[in-house]
């Protein structure tokens, strides 16, 4: 595999110079300690580079995400029909998400400004 700059595992585009754990956590609803997980399962060395694995311990991996992981695209699918049925139903999580505020119990008095957004902001007044 001379001369490659990245490599295809589970449909994604993976850095062939970084070690096998952490190339792994570019495919989306893979973090490290899930790819440490899949090294393990694969019978990889956590230490080896993508570059240096073979095409049969690439394919293991991919056939391994396949059966055993919901990734990408999918993953995303799910989160946001999650996100739309808890809007649906009206419950407090769901208000919070159409609401565009914070869902896990932080305060909003002071900070959450990257949940709030800008539309919180535009008018307020000068005096209190």
């Amino acid at each position: 595999m001379v001369g490659v700059l990245l490599v295809r595992i589970a449909g994604v585009n993976v850095p062939v110079k970084k070690c096998v754990p952490f190339a792994l956590t570019y495919i989306y609803g893979i973090g490290i300690a899930t790819a440490n997980i899949i090294c393990y399962a694969c019978k990889i060395n956590k230490n080896e580079r993508v570059l240096e694995l073979q095409s049969e311990d690439i394919e293991r991996i991919s056939s391994f995400i396949r059966k055993n992981y919901i990734i990408e695209g999918e993953l995303r699918k799910e989160i946001a029909m999650n996100i739309k049925s808890l809007v649906e139903m009206g419950c407090y999580k769901g208000i919070r998400h159409k609401k565009g505020l914070p869902v896990r119990g932080q305060r909003t008095h002071t900070n959450a400004r990257t949940c709030k957004g800008y539309k919180s902001r535009l008018f307020v007044s000068g005096n209190k």
